[in-house]
Parts: structure tokens; sequence; C-alpha cells
């Protein structure tokens, strides 16, 4: 812990204090928090190859599966409920090898990957590599099933560990071993992407899962392997626990700049429809758009219980305010997407 790091360390626990601070205020957290997570698991997908992308989410989750969706929508459905799981389980178990299989298997239920051994460890030798390498070609062999067991023992003491280190530079090591020892046949990207917001909820250093440094190591992607390499050829932990803390600096400045300008935007937004006709079902359907930013009328009827008149006039005058944009170009089964709120986060992931 050099003087450099020592640094590093205190800007990204100061910047992530403040995400903290931010995320106690907002009006209903869980409606924010659902998009934070929508948003990680398209990022982490995505550098497993998938090519779904938030407004393909927000599609599915409105009105289920169509022919036009990508074909691995569901695996990004599979994190988002994992990712809930896993937060609902830390209330009764502690983050243990246990609660790592159940998110694995949560992940590639029905998905691809589903024949490498869902919740399970692996019982044979994996490497990593380019597709279609051979073990002796590989760039990387993790620990053989017989040694895997004793790292994996060894792994779980330490995520118990409490007061060696800062809880940050222990997340930092507990990712880059985790994704070192490599134990599920597939999946071990995503898992060990979860375990960041999973260790830092568990120890209350977060309230709410809003720092997810998916679009940081995709953004980074050559310099997050080098540096894992580097701490498996050359034992050069400090170099990655660097490269993690800016990581976080960064992610929690933008995730920050994000949840303020959502508080901006929602009073602005409630005070144009707070004067208009039906202004108490005008205010219930706005804060249901930052649940559900693409919605139907009829997703409005059975959310507000007023008629479907009722309904679509809210969303007629939400489209005169700038709020709502039809999108399907259709005279029937229109849909409507929350421009504004929607744009904040693909900002997000611009920075």
């Amino acid at each position: 812990m050099d003087q450099g790091l020592t640094r590093l360390l205190s800007d990204a626990d100061r910047v992530l204090g403040r995400l903290d601070g931010v995320a106690s205020v907002l009006p209903n957290p869980d409606l924010f928090v659902a998009m934070y997570v929508r948003q990680e698991a398209v990022l982490s997908s995505q550098i497993e190859g998938t090519q779904s992308t938030l407004e393909d989410i927000l599609e599915y989750e409105a009105h289920g599966a169509t022919a036009d969706q990508p074909r691995d929508i569901e695996e990004v459905v599979n994190y988002i409920a994992t990712m809930k799981h896993g937060l609902h389980r830390l209330d009764t178990l502690p983050l243990s090898l246990r609660l790592l299989r159940e998110i694995h298997g949560g992940l590639l239920t029905g998905v691809r990957g589903q024949d490498r051994q869902p919740g399970n460890f692996r019982t044979s030798q994996n490497w990593i590599g380019p597709s279609g390498c051979t073990l002796a070609e590989a760039e990387f062999v993790p620990p053989s099933p017989h040694d895997m067991q004793i790292a994996l023992h060894e792994f779980e003491n330490f995520l118990h560990e409490r007061n060696h280190l800062p809880i940050l530079v222990h997340t930092a090591l507990a990712h880059a071993q985790f994704e070192t020892i490599h134990p599920f046949l597939d999946g071990n990207g995503r898992v060990g992407r979860l375990l960041i917001t999973l260790l830092l909820c568990e120890r209350d250093i977060l309230r709410q899962p809003l720092l997810y440094l998916s679009h940081y190591l995709k953004a980074h992607r050559s310099q997050y392997y080098d540096r894992l390499t580097a701490i498996r050829n050359e034992g050069d932990w400090e170099s990655w626990v660097q490269f993690f803390l800016r990581g976080v600096f960064e992610v929690s400045q933008a995730a920050t700049d994000t949840a303020r300008a959502i508080l901006d935007m929602r009073e602005e937004h409630r005070a144009k429809v707070s004067g208009r006709s039906s202004a108490n079902n005008a205010l219930r359907l706005l804060d249901f758009l930052f649940e559900r930013p693409l919605i139907s009328v009829r997703m409005a009827e059975g959310h507000l219980g007023c008629s479907y008149v009722t309904a679509a006039n809210i969303i007629d005058d939400f489209q005169h305010l700038g709020l709502l944009r039809e999108i399907t170009g259709q005279q029937r089964h229109r849909r409507y997407r929350y421009d504004p709120y929607i744009a904040l986060f693909h900002q997000q992931v611009a920075v």
C-alpha cells in the first residue's frame, strides 16, 4: 500500500460514499435500482458476447418474447433475476460457495451453457484462450479439480474475513482470485462481476446495489485481462488493485451524477403534470415509468385501476408534454417510451 495506492483507495471510498448518500435520498430507491440492475445485466452479458440491449430487455418485460428480439435475451433476463435473488439471499445466507452455486445455477438455467453443470463446480479441467484452442495452446490454465477444491475452501475463508483489509481492496482481491480459480465450466465472468456488488452490499458499504463495474471492465477489457494475467504470472497484485480502484472511482462518479439527474428530472416532470387534469393518476403513472419506462395504454390502465379512456388521455397528455414517445407507428397496440429517463442511462454508459 504505497502512497499512490493509498490515495486511490481514499478517492474511491469518498465517491462511493457519495453515491450511497445520494441513493439514500431517492424517493423510492427500488424503482431506480431496477434500471441500474437492467443496465448492469446488459453490459455484463455483452462482455460474454450477447447482443441484447437495454431496450430489448424493456420490451421483453413489457410484452414478452417476440420473433425479432435477440435470441440471447433470456441470458440477460436470467442475470437480472439472479442479481435480485442473490441480494435477497444475503438476508439469510452469508456470501459463500453455496450462494455462488445458486447464482451460477440461476444464470445458466434454460440458456446457452445449460449443459455446463449449472449450479455445480467443475469436475474436469478447463482453460482460457482463443475459441477452439487446445489445453497446450491455452493462455491460462486454472487449477485442477483437486487443487480447485482446496483453493475454494481458502477463498471462502477469505470472503468471511472482515478485519484484515479495507473492503474495496478485499473486494478487488476476491474478484481476481475467483476469476483465477475459475470454478465453473461456464459463467465465471458473470458470477465474478456479481460477486463485487454482493460483497459491497453484504458489508453495508452500499445500501442499494448501484455500483456496477461491467461498463468499466468492458471499456478497458484488454487492460483488465492484462492485469489479471500479471497477478498469475508475476504476482503483481498492486497494479490490479490500482486498476480496480480507478474503476470504482469512475463508475461511482458517473452513477452519482445519474442519480442526481434522476432526482432533478423527477421533480421537473412532477411539476409539469401536477397542474393537469387527473393529476393524482398522472403522478402515479409518472412514478410507474421509473420502474417500467416502456408501457402501453393497457399497462397504464392496469396500474392505475382506471378506465382505458382515462389511461389513454393521460398518455396523450404525457406525449404533448414531451415525456412519452410512441415507438411503433401503429394505430393499434401502441407502445410508449419514457425517453428522458432512458437517455440518462445511455449517457452514463457513454461517459
